[in-house]
């Protein structure tokens, strides 16, 4: 069963009443605006974006709302920023942050913006909201007011579920300081029912230096926020939260879901949402974080494909596996040939995982047209090869490949892969998928083949001349025919044949490749190295 259908599955059972009223599900996920998005945070979103479409297509209401947080505190700079420019504002609320740019309003929006485009861009639709405007508008107002007056209750959840002690005046709440305007430097001690008692610490972390501001001011209104675990429970009440899950790290046991499962019921008295966790997308196998600028953000990776094949990223694998994106190695071409598999069954008919996979790389409007879009798939890699090369006419390479007439979807198929294909190669491929092709004289490592190798070229060279026209098939069927003949290592028969052209030890599918360059340009250069 397709990943996404099973996790619906488990959802209609959990809230198999609540389907039942008809009443509209709410749908929620959130990323901190605190710098460049790291496209790490596009899996979750991803997962609840595909159950929000999973939900719409059993025909159940619902809305997907998606916050900006930017009422968390700065505290990490990432290290594209000037610290001494920002030094001075971590621990402020990140609206309250200067934008690097004078286009943006704030330091959350300015990093919003981009992530947002990205979102957009890989066809994702949710409904944006901000965290300030629960606070500023008061709809915290009254969770708020529940945490402070059950704070007891909130302390002894803390040490029950993850063994964490707070001092008998702890509070559930962090004010935004009267005087320096920072909020993850201050500690509350006292609530008299309608002010906090609080104070600005200059070593309360490590992030950050506080003030030294003592003072006493309504929490309400935007004046204060609640720490997140606390607050991820509140945000379920306020919002009217149905669906809502996460990292895997917040699922662990004693970690962040199972403190916010029991304030959630025992504190806000509301039921805690259907949930499921997901596995971390690494790049390059590094985790990222947007707080320090590590990794490369979801805006960069999603420039570098389709939507369609950032989605397959996205959805290929299991929530619960891990996904290593390598941009500069193979990930690239290897996700448009499992795209090309997939479509091959979809437009064969075949109905199975795969399909109901391919049905959901595609955004929900372009499901309805899927199979009227049949088109020729020219391989990735061949393009990314093909365009590397200027003496070739990409339209007539493409017809040599498909055999008959191309079609306009073919056309368009080929000019989006050329195009993508030129982003990687300039932007992340590494040197191994870059080739230069050596027309005016020979490699310099070419010149120190074995004679072994010699023998094979020339066995080569015979065949060659001996055909008037290069055929892929026949070359590569010949190929393979010529290295059992001579018993030679593959590695070391194609080497040779790439070192001839190339000047490297590998490169496109071989047969294909020696077709497509011009033929007495060929048999010259056999001539020369053997």
């Amino acid at each position: 069963m397709f990943w996404l259908d099973r996790v619906y599955e488990q959802l209609e059972g959990s809230l198999k009443e609540k389907i039942a009223s008809g009443n509209t599900l709410t749908v929620r996920d959130e990323k901190t605006s605190s710098g460049r998005v790291h496209v790490g945070s596009m899996r979750a979103l991803a997962l609840h974006a595909a159950l929000s479409e999973r939900l719409t297509e059993a025909g159940v209401p619902n809305i997907f709302k998606y916050e900006i947080n930017d009422f968390d505190p700065m505290d990490g700079l990432p290290v594209y920023l000037d610290a001494s420019v920002y030094t001075e504002h971590m621990g402020k609320p990140l609206l309250h942050v200067p934008s690097p740019d004078p286009s943006a309003e704030n330091f959350a929006e300015y990093f919003a913006n981009e992530y947002r485009e990205a979102i957009h861009d890989a066809g994702f639709t949710p409904e944006f909201y901000r965290a300030s405007e629960l606070y500023l508008s008061g709809r915290m107002n009254g969770v708020i007011r529940t945490a402070l007056e059950k704070a007891l209750l909130i302390r002894q959840i803390y040490k029950e579920i993850s063994g964490a002690e707070r001092a008998d005046t702890w509070l559930p709440i962090s004010i935004i300081c009267e005087q320096c305007g920072k909020v993850g430097t201050t500690k509350a001690t006292l609530f008299d029912g309608e002010k906090v008692t609080y104070a600005c610490y200059p070593t309360a972390v490590k992030w950050a230096v506080g003030c030294g501001y003592k003072g006493e001011v309504s929490p309400f209104d935007g004046k204060a926020k609640l720490p997140w675990k606390v607050e991820w429970a509140a945000k379920w009440k306020v919002m009217g939260v149905d669906v809502e899950g996460g990292g895997k790290d917040h699922y662990s046991k004693g970690g962040a879901r199972d403190v916010a499962r029991r304030i959630s019921e025992e504190v806000f008295e509301y039921p805690e949402p259907f949930g499921v966790s997901n596995e971390f997308f690494l790049v390059g196998g590094k985790k990222m974080s947007s707080s320090k600028g590590a990794g490369s953000s979801a805006r960069e990776i999603v420039d570098l494909l389709p939507p369609q094949i950032f989605r397959l990223a996205l959805f290929g694998k299991d929530m619960n596996q891990q996904i290593n994106f390598d941009p500069a190695g193979d990930t690239i071409p290897v996700l448009f040939d499992t795209y090309d598999t997939l479509a091959e069954k979809y437009w064969s008919g075949i109905v199975d995982d795969d399909s109901r996979l391919f049905e959901y790389i595609h955004s929900p409007s372009e499901r309805a047209v899927l199979k009227s879009r049949k088109r020729f798939l020219p391989r990735f890699s061949q393009v990314a090869f093909l365009v590397q090369m200027p003496h070739l006419d990409l339209e007539s390479e493409m017809l040599r490949l498909k055999g008959e007439a191309i079609t306009p979807l073919d056309r368009e198929e080929l000019e989006l892969r050329a195009k993508y294909a030129k982003i990687w190669l300039e932007k992340s491929a590494s040197d191994e998928f870059k080739f230069l092709l050596s027309i005016d004289s020979v490699p310099e490592s070419a010149k120190n083949l074995s004679l072994e190798q010699k023998s094979t070229l020339v066995e080569l060279l015979t065949f060659i001349e001996s055909h008037e026209k290069l055929d892929g098939l026949a070359l590569h069927t010949e190929i393979h025919e010529i290295r059992k003949r001579h018993a030679i290592e593959p590695k070391a028969f194609f080497g040779a044949i790439y070192q001839a052209f190339l000047g490297k030890d590998h490169g496109p599918k071989v047969g294909w490749f020696l077709s497509v360059l011009d033929r007495e340009f060929v048999i010259s250069r056999l001539k020369e190295v053997s």
